[in-house]
């Protein structure tokens, strides 16, 4: 089956939105671990890891994007938001808060499903034959899934780590954010540009000694990014 046991954290307040999520969900090979509130949902991710979340938003009590930023102070899992709120400012408000994805309902629970397979499609086989590679101030070791600022470890979540390792492996060339969509989120991806954006943001706070003046990761205007030489 195409969820092939992964385990996932559902997170959704509506009871009937969550049961038929739920069985899709199942119907795939997945299997579902089941919150209704912001709490519960760090409680059922604090108990025993899981391999993807889905998030709603508008919870009662600890809201959506509270439960996403508390789960990246300590894990990289990956998140998709699934909310009701659809406006640009929300889109990117959830991302900023630590999503590696955003869907707007109602869903499609095929379309659900594969973004999922897009989040955990972290064949890295390609990138783990690079070497290390050294730009400025930064070091980048595929093979351990490490990045270093001026020596010392950087927290990435998983979608920051392959965006930079996406970007060693060209340095200096322009690499476009339909690119970087398909290379970083699946091939069945068609999110828009605004996720690449916003995770380059996310990951320039954390690598970029200014990041209001990146020096590492440059816009190419009309194209899309590139690391520095």
């Amino acid at each position: 089956m195409r969820g092939q046991g992964r385990r996932v954290l559902l997170v959704e307040d509506d009871a009937r939105i969550r049961r038929v999520l739920a069985i899709a969900l199942r119907d795939e090979g997945y299997r579902v671990v089941e919150a209704d509130t912001g709490e519960g949902a760090l409680e059922r991710h604090a108990e025993s890891p899981v391999d993807v979340v889905i998030l709603d938003l508008m919870l009662p009590g600890l809201d959506g994007f509270e439960v996403s930023r508390r789960m990246r102070r300590t894990s990289d899992v990956p998140i998709i938001v699934v909310s009701a709120l659809g406006d640009s400012h929300d889109i990117v408000a959830g991302l900023e808060a630590g999503a590696d994805d955003y869907m707007t309902k109602p869903v499609v629970a095929k379309e659900l499903s594969a973004r999922i397979r897009a989040l955990l499609r972290r064949s890295r086989s390609s990138q783990q034959q690079l070497p290390t590679i050294v730009v400025g101030s930064l070091e980048i070791r595929p093979r351990e899934g490490v990045v270093l600022r001026d020596g010392h470890p950087v927290a990435l979540t998983t979608t920051e780590l392959r965006l930079v390792e996406r970007l060693a492996g060209r340095v200096g060339e322009p690499v476009s954010r339909e690119t970087l969509l398909t290379e970083i989120w699946g091939y069945d991806y068609f999110g828009d540009n605004r996720l690449v954006d916003v995770h380059i943001s996310r990951l320039r706070s954390k690598i970029e000694p200014d990041p209001g003046n990146p020096r590492h990761v440059v816009t190419v205007r009309g194209l899309g990014y590139k690391l520095a030489p």
